[in-house]
């Protein structure tokens, strides 16, 4: 059953949109998303400036093929202007919140939140000035998406940036030669005539955009120039890192991660 049709409980038992279960966690989270959302800064609310940017996090996580509780969760720092790694960390994670479609920080969060505890009890000195989330930020029905609801509970700016589009108000895709070198962009407005974020080239062999949207406490510009200024590939490097890192663990403990 598709993601959109159903949530599954922590024993696999999926739950249907019209049970009872459904709707108790749809009618607490919505409550305090709303409540999330009036939190989130969409302003330049740091003290670095891009140019002298230093750590830069990115967080993925990793499904197992054919299993959607068992996970593997990766915190990556980088220091710009090298892009080399000064941190990393992969652990496994068993998800025992449902999956509902708009919700999916409720169930992702918590894990990642213990990941950035982690490092700030035992790294403090290399506690990213930003992190970059694989996923979106305000680009959300209810501008609270994993970046922004990340962002608002540990207090770090945050960063979306999706390899697919969420569509939401209307928003559409830019067509491939709009595009045409690194750093190029398209703000993406709905019919509200709002702003959800940006269509962003990250390089000259990946035409195919990333979706990069405000989190918490940067500007949508401000979005954008920290993701070109990690550039190497399609995904901005800490992103990038995270991912690869996060199944290279699942596949030495003879696991297949979903793609």
């Amino acid at each position: 059953m598709a993601r959109a049709e159903a949530a599954e409980e922590d024993d696999g038992v999926m739950l249907q949109q019209d049970s009872e279960e459904f709707h108790e966690y749809r009618t607490k989270w919505l409550r305090e998303q709303r409540e999330l959302a009036r939190l989130v800064d969409e302003t330049d609310n740091h003290e670095w400036d891009v140019s002298e940017l230093r750590l830069v996090g990115g967080l993925d996580i990793s499904f197992i093929k054919g299993n959607e509780r068992d996970a593997c969760v990766c915190l990556v720092v980088v220091e710009l202007p090298s892009m080399q790694v000064v941190y990393q960390e992969c652990c496994m994670v068993t998800l025992h919140l449902p999956y509902i479609p708009s919700f999916l920080a409720f169930r992702e969060a918590p894990s990642l939140l213990e990941m950035i505890d982690r490092l700030r009890t035992t790294r403090p000195e290399l506690v990213p000035q930003v992190l970059i989330m694989d996923g979106n930020g305000v680009m959300h029905p209810r501008r609270c998406g994993l970046a922004s609801h990340l962002g608002v509970l540990t207090n770090i700016p945050t960063i979306g940036c999706a390899k697919k589009l969420y569509y939401v108000d209307n928003i559409e895709k830019p067509g491939p030669r709009v595009l045409r070198g690194p750093g190029d962009f398209v703000e993406l407005i709905g019919t509200s005539g709002r702003s959800w974020g940006a269509a962003l080239r990250m390089s000259d062999g990946a035409p195919n955009p990333v979706f990069v949207s405000i989190g918490h406490r940067v500007s949508l510009q401000t979005a954008l120039a920290v993701c070109v200024a990690c550039s190497a590939f399609r995904v901005p490097e800490p992103v990038r890192q995270a991912d690869k890192l996060s199944r290279a663990f699942l596949r030495e403990r003879g696991y297949t991660s979903t793609d």
